[in-house]
């Protein structure tokens, strides 16, 4: 049977080897045999591992599609992540310090979609499996915050009141202040006995809020979330950062990077996880796309205390980005675009005055596509930080500080 040693990794976590050849669960440097179908290897035996390889932690860990990293040491995952970045901006022809980077513990996730069935016997509930459409039960996750595993047993009910039998319900879970806050989708229209099945599910279970197809169902306490101690209450389904402990790393550098400004622009900016906090020394222009974020945010910062003026705007900055013109006077900008990127808006930012600008990005390509523009105008890629919320999984997000090159 052909050996094949694996010589890096792909973008997904599967060991690449010469041809190219993807060995799912491989390592660089290990050697492998099994039966090749294509550009993948099958029925894969590791004859040589890698000293970096180490064993699972979760139990579910072969079976579940959650996690794709659990194999690999901590440290030398922490290193592919960073290169993953070094190597995006290295494609642009950039470079620059990069900070230690920051891991979110083990069970700490906030937020995740899981799947529910109904079945013959009740229902079940979980992640996919890997490359699959079944649903893998994760009693023993280490991944998810204890709390947000109440969502589980939940989210087995809500399929025996509310799944057909041919199609699993998406559960959004996100631990709010009081519980859980709940966003199902794909479940059956709603009629008069699933109301009242579904407003009972929200008395008997540690739940917020909860949602069906877009409609509150129930609110029972404020879903609040906080940011740097500010209370918010997110819309149904609303974007959060994965981890709060992400959310802290992430602001922290933020706040560090816009220091000093007296007004600060927050593009794409959610519901406040930045612009919020910044308000405390800075005043605040907020601009997102979505209108009950925007909405949100603005009542948040009209209850709280101490913040000096924050004001918002609802606009896509996909088709109408902030021209130059409109981004004049700003001390800083800060910018948290989907994976994507933020293409248009960073070109009106490349011709702008700001001085200085915290880019938060959760795609390694297309920030270093906007960062090259950025530093063609002037700017100059201080530093960045690689943030890893999404613990033992492939995805990469960072914090990076671009200034205006003063000579």
């Amino acid at each position: 049977m052909t050996e094949y040693t694996i010589r890096r990794l792909g973008h997904l976590g599967d060991g690449v080897a010469d041809g190219p050849v993807f060995v799912a669960g491989a390592l660089p440097g290990e050697v492998v045999t099994g039966t090749a179908e294509g550009e993948r290897l099958r029925d894969i035996r590791i004859v040589k591992p890698s000293s970096d390889r180490v064993s699972p932690p979760c139990r579910h860990f072969k079976s579940c599609g959650g996690c794709q990293m659990q194999h690999m040491a901590d440290v030398a995952l922490a290193d592919w992540k960073t290169d993953i970045v070094r190597t995006a901006l290295q494609a642009q022809g950039l470079d620059t310090e990069f900070l230690p980077i920051h891991t979110s513990p083990p069970n700490t996730r906030r937020r995740a979609t899981f799947a529910a069935r109904r079945t013959k016997k009740g229902a079940m509930a979980g992640f996919y499996g890997r490359q699959s459409d079944a649903i893998i039960e994760i009693p023993d996750c280490h991944l998810l915050h204890p709390r947000l595993m109440a969502a589980l047993p939940l989210a087995e009910a809500l399929a025996v009141a509310g799944a057909s039998r041919k199609t699993p319900l998406r559960v959004a879970a996100t631990l709010a202040e009081p519980g859980l806050d709940i966003a199902v989708t794909e479940g059956k229209p709603l009629d008069g006995p699933l109301r009242m099945a579904l407003a009972e599910l929200c008395q008997t279970h540690d739940l917020a809020r909860l949602s069906w197809d877009g409609e509150t169902i129930a609110t029972r306490l404020p879903p609040e979330q906080r940011f740097d101690g500010i209370p918010v209450t997110p819309p149904a389904g609303a974007f959060m950062q994965a981890t709060k402990d992400g959310e802290e790393a992430l602001r922290t550098d933020v706040l560090d990077i816009v220091k000093g400004a007296t007004s600060v622009i927050d593009l794409f900016a959610g519901c406040g996880t930045f612009a919020l906090p910044v308000a405390r020394k800075a005043a605040v222009h907020a601009v997102e796309g979505d209108r009950a974020m925007t909405s949100a945010l603005d009542t948040a910062w009209r209850h709280a205390q101490g913040l000096k003026k924050v004001t918002s705007e609802t606009r896509d900055l996909f088709r109408q980005p902030l021209q130059a013109d409109e981004l004049s006077g700003f001390g800083a900008a800060i910018i948290d675009p989907p994976r994507a990127g933020a293409e248009a808006q960073i070109a009106q930012i490349a011709q702008s005055d700001i001085p200085v600008v915290a880019h938060v990005s959760c795609n390694p390509v297309t920030f270093a596509r906007d960062a090259a523009t950025l530093v063609r105008h002037g700017y100059k890629l201080t530093h960045l930080r690689v943030i890893d919320q999404f613990r033992w999984s492939v995805h990469v997000e960072l914090v990076a500080e671009f200034r205006r090159d003063a000579s």
